[in-house]
């Protein structure tokens, strides 16, 4: 199976509170999140919105559960604002990611994203970028790239529901467009599902650019009403699209085979945003925990 200390397990905190709506989760404060992701078995933690972002705050605190940070979330806006202020917030970024030692950095592209907006519908409603918007995303992710490596970090692109890179043709077209050895992949299982993708086709063909892995499970039959019924992204979550592994519709077991034959080295880690008050983040974190061990003995 996976190489012995080559696979970190983690997971986000947005089972606990929602960055997107912080309404959902908004009683659960940082101090119990960390100490029930803790208490679940995993070791990382990608940031939340209520993290400290003093670093010996943070450290400290984290040190206290044996917890570490494996990454955070960065927008950019490449597509549709000036370079540069994506380059000045991403170094901000990159050296408080630097300091708390995490390896690689999640980007993602929000120029024209819908995935925040309530009610606007998922799939109706996809964001396609143009030629020139292509150009500006694979140059600007580049720039990132060469920036994140200063630091012997590791840009990831993260494909997402709502935005312009979803599909397989789309990360094809990123992949493709940006150097090997400058911005790898951020392979999310739940969201490729949810676009309608073959999930373990992508996986083959990219593996070895992959260097950091979500693992989110779906619910087939909401994604199901999620299209019939017109709904946006954050709708769908709210209805409990997501869910963690071993829980939804998604057999993990080819995925994890195929990374481990690969020798990946990098974090698992567990994403699942849903209504905390529907689905107990500890009970579903350790739900997550038992199912990785069952199927990786990790």
């Amino acid at each position: 199976m996976f190489k012995k200390d080559a696979v970190k397990l983690g997971i986000a905190p947005i089972a606990w509170t929602n960055d997107d709506m912080p309404e959902l989760g908004s009683e659960n404060t940082f101090e119990q999140c960390v100490s029930e992701m803790a208490l679940a078995g995993f070791t990382g933690s990608e940031v939340g919105n209520k993290y400290p972002r003093d670093t010996k705050v943070l450290k400290k605190a984290l040190e206290l559960r044996g917890m570490e940070i494996a990454s955070a979330w960065f927008s950019a806006f490449l597509t549709t604002k000036p370079l540069q202020e994506t380059v000045n917030a991403f170094i901000e970024h990159r050296d408080f990611l630097n300091e708390m030692g995490a390896k690689v950095i999640v980007v993602s592209e929000q120029g024209l994203s819908i995935q925040g907006m309530m009610d606007t519908p998922i799939f109706n409603e996809k964001p396609i970028f143009t030629d020139e918007q292509w150009e500006k995303l694979a140059k600007g992710l580049n720039k990132l790239g060469e920036l994140a490596q200063e630091k012997d970090m590791k840009v990831v692109y993260h494909h997402h529901m709502g935005t312009g890179v979803q599909t397989t043709a789309e990360i094809d077209k990123l992949m493709e467009m940006t150097d090997s050895n400058l911005v790898y992949l951020l392979y999310d299982t739940g969201h490729l599902v949810f676009s309608g993708e073959d999930a373990i086709a992508v996986l083959k063909k990219y593996v070895n650019r992959i260097k950091h892995v979500h693992l989110k499970d779906v619910r087939t039959d909401v994604i199901e009403k999620v299209k019939e019924e017109n709904m946006s992204f954050l709708q769908a979550v709210k209805a409990g699209a997501f869910t963690v592994p071993g829980d939804g519709n998604i057999d993990f077991e080819p995925i994890f085979n195929i990374l481990a034959e690969n020798n990946y080295e990098g974090y698992l880690l567990v994403e699942a945003e849903q209504d905390p008050a529907k689905a107990n983040p500890l009970e579903y974190a350790i739900k997550a925990r038992n199912y990785i061990k069952s199927k990786t003995q990790l």
